[in-house]
């Protein structure tokens, strides 16, 4: 096994036993990488979410047809090996609530699957729902899923017309003004809405205990949007006209324009599936796609379905734990590998032609998107140049991936052999692709370019979570990061907006909001070692007011935890049980402030990671990274917020969060946080 000595520090004072076990835990971490490289040169760990994909993995297997399919059984067993005490199941590790939609989805799965109505898991599941109201409160996605096993009238969904399609750029509608992740599962969507197919379930299979008091005394209208004013009753209004209309073209055979425009989303769909089988890199395209393709006449066995199903045999999205099978949200390669690779480069890897290295080097250099994607809609003259989060995912390459990859590359770049296989054209073609990216705010987000049209939170679709991807602080201070270490001046134009738009996102108690991470903890992880890369003054009172935000959160044992809840109640802010990847987002914090005030917290946190730290890693279940935050508004959104503050005040059990735990945060940030406690010292 290749290891790696990181130089001992000789900073005045430090205790030298203290010293040593620093380096022996960033020394048994990079030993634990290395013993988990792919053969390839990559990493990659599990993306875990919640219920929610099992279960509605088993009911489009059922709406398919596949009845028989191996993973009918595995994936139903993923489900009673997940179900809380309670009888809910939860959207993330430990969470105060369960959630309904999400029980709902899987209590549907798991009596599509056979399972009685009166075993035990499905009778503590129904009494959990009754005791939240029932499906009254279930979301859109939810709906949608009941519709499609016969047990919602599709008529009370909202009505998602595939003539979207043809929506000009500039109409406040049009497709690309919605989210990546949005925008591809509303076009799949679109078809099965247009069409309202269900395979109803058998009639001793189907969900009477959910409908307590009959289905025909039950109320499936939707309930009233939360913050969408007059807009909401507009919405409405329309949507049950576009009910209307398409009842009365069915009626009447006027289904030309229709039909067209299904071909078209159709043609879409398959334009946009991913080299693996999957779509967009996420689950619900993925799944909506497949059933979309279905409805259409698409046989199982045709090459596009083929592809798409056996994306389900795949390691990169399959778990198989014991006689259960998780599929994944998503996968992380890329993200993994170039964070690897920072965490690397932190602890001083002797040599950059270590095996290890150079494979890890090779393989994210390929995987550069060199192909237009959906943001090249609205910027037709940009060459491409980023880095997607997946394996396979060149329609949507982000900001953030591409950033972090940049960082990665850059300690190679005046290597011979990688200038040779043209690393400094790669980065400055990730470079060029940022800059064009930047939002008129300042900030980036994290697919597209100001993709901020309010209007569209408004429709009742879009209340499963954010349906904008507006400049988020965490994303911009990555690219701050970035374009510093390549050796961008903080007075170049881009680099000045973008650290004007930071200083603006900060909250008065000098914390910053985590989009992608949660939450202020990841916040002030990314921004404050990008303002000192940038060559801030990190002397000023606001950085002194997020390092003394960071200490007043620091708990008894010298750790740092955030609880997913703090997205929608403001007391959990920096709050919550310890985990080693938020300890580390503190310290990283801390380090770059370099405060003499601070070096007792920061010796804290280095011993609450020494003393936790098991065979090399750290144990973490919970979850500390964020899909959909939760408070549904769709702007770039501040504590101080007053939508947020309206939202907040009705509770954790009202979200819409996608939370997810990705599986290598509690490593690969352990290390880098003690490799830069080590050079700190040693500079000091």
């Amino acid at each position: 096994m290749t290891t790696y000595d990181i130089e001992q520090p000789s900073r005045a004072g430090a205790s030298d036993n203290f010293r040593a076990a620093l380096r022996s835990s960033a020394q048994a971490a990079i030993d634990w990488l290395i013993a988990r490289q792919k053969p390839d040169g990559h990493w990659v760990g599990r993306a875990e979410s919640n219920g929610c994909m099992e279960a509605q993995w088993r009911l489009c297997l059922w709406f398919l047809g596949l009845d028989d399919h191996p993973l009918c059984a595995r994936l139903a067993q993923s489900l009673l090996d997940t179900q809380r005490a309670d009888g809910a199941w939860e959207i993330y590790h430990a969470a105060p609530n369960g959630d309904i939609n999400t029980t709902v989805e899987a209590y549907a799965a798991l009596r599509v699957s056979g399972y009685r109505e009166d075993h035990p898991a499905l009778v503590k599941a129904q009494k959990w729902i009754e005791t939240k109201g029932g499906l009254r409160n279930v979301r859109v996605f939810t709906r949608y899923w009941l519709a499609l096993i016969g047990e919602w009238p599709w008529g009370k969904t909202p009505n998602l017309p595939p003539e979207v399609i043809w929506l000009p750029l500039w109409f406040p509608f049009n497709i690309y003004h919605f989210a990546q992740w949005a925008r591809a599962t509303l076009m799949p969507i679109a078809v099965l809405s247009a069409r309202r197919p269900s395979r109803p379930l058998p009639p001793e299979r189907r969900l009477d205990a959910l409908f307590p008091g009959g289905r025909e005394n039950f109320d499936f209208d939707l309930p009233p949007k939360k913050n969408a004013g007059g807009w909401d009753l507009f919405f409405r209004k329309t949507d049950k006209v576009l009910h209307g209309l398409q009842e009365f073209g069915h009626k009447h055979g006027l289904s030309l324009w229709r039909g067209a425009a299904v071909r078209h989303v159709l043609e879409w769909i398959i334009r946009h599936q991913d080299s693996d089988g999957g779509w967009g890199g996420i689950q619900p395209p993925w799944i909506y796609s497949l059933m979309a393709l279905h409805v259409e006449g698409y046989a199982l066995d045709h090459p596009v379905m083929a592809k798409g199903l056996g994306c389900l045999n795949d390691p990169g999205w399959r778990v198989d734990i014991g006689d259960a099978t998780f599929i994944q949200a998503t996968n992380s390669p890329v993200w993994d590998t170039i964070l690897v690779l920072l965490a690397f480069d932190d602890a001083g890897t002797p040599d950059p032609h270590t095996e290890a290295v150079e494979k890890a080097v090779d393989w994210v250099l390929k995987r550069q998107v060199l192909v237009p994607g959906d943001w090249s809609v609205k910027l037709p003259g940009v060459k491409p140049g980023g880095w997607a989060f997946e394996y396979a995912n060149n329609s949507y390459p982000d900001v953030d991936d591409t950033a972090v990859a940049l960082i990665a590359l850059a300690p190679f770049r005046d290597d011979p052999k990688w200038r040779a296989q043209g690393i400094e054209e790669a980065l400055q073609r990730g470079v060029d692709w940022l800059i064009a990216m930047q939002s008129q705010s300042g900030g980036w987000g994290a697919f597209d370019k100001d993709n901020v049209n309010q209007l569209l939170t408004k429709i009742p679709f879009c209340d499963f979570g954010e349906a904008l991807d507006p400049p988020s602080v965490d994303v911009t201070a990555h690219v701050v990061e970035a374009f510093a270490r390549l050796g961008i001046s903080r007075h170049h134009p881009t680099m000045a907006r973008a650290l004007a738009f930071l200083w603006t996102q900060q909250e008065p108690d000098g914390s910053w909001f985590g989009r992608w991470g949660v939450n202020y903890i990841y916040g002030i992880g990314a921004v404050l070692p990008a303002l000192a890369a940038a060559g801030e003054d990190m002397g000023q009172s606001a950085i002194g007011r997020a390092c003394d935000w960071l200490k007043s959160r620091q708990q008894n044992h010298g750790g740092w935890g955030e609880s997913c809840a703090s997205y929608m109640q403001a007391e959990s802010a920096g709050r919550g049980t310890a985990t080693a990847s938020q300890t580390a987002w503190a310290l990283m914090g801390l380090v770059a402030a370099n405060r003499p005030q601070d070096q007792d917290a920061i010796a804290r946190g280095c011993q609450f990671l020494i003393e936790r730290q098991s065979e090399g890693t750290w144990p973490e279940p919970e979850f500390t990274g964020t899909g959909f935050p939760g408070y549904g508004v769709g702007q770039t959104i501040k504590l101080n917020d007053p939508l947020l503050s309206e939202r907040l005040q009705q509770g954790p059990e009202l979200s819409r969060a996608f939370m997810l735990r990705y599986g290598l945060y509690c490593h690969y940030f352990p290390l880098m946080a003690l490799a830069r406690v080590l050079c700190a010292a040693k500079t000091a």
